[in-house]
């Protein structure tokens, strides 16, 4: 059976930050209909991590970052995600 894309973002994610928390949410069914939306139950997301490896980083590069290790999966294989990325002890 193949992952659903939640397995497979926490994966990636997993590998890239060995997160202290990580939740990924799928958003999907509040955008049915909308721009984006493909019918398939996985095109939009909010993912919670926190992570030390976000400790130096701006808001901006801890999103950069988290959609770099995300592959293609950004922009291609689901249409939106939201990011609520902090280190341990700081948001």
């Amino acid at each position: 059976m193949a992952a659903t894309m939640a397995e497979e973002m926490t994966a990636l994610l997993e590998q890239k930050f060995a997160p202290s928390a990580l939740e990924i949410i799928n958003d999907s069914a509040q955008h049915s209909g909308h721009a984006g939306d493909d019918g398939s139950g996985e095109s939009h997301f909010t993912i919670v991590i926190e992570a030390a490896a976000f400790a130096e980083m701006s808001r901006l590069k801890r999103q950069r970052a988290v959609i770099a290790a995300l592959g293609d999966i950004v922009g291609g294989r689901v249409h939106a995600v939201a990011i609520k990325a902090s280190a341990p002890g700081n948001q």
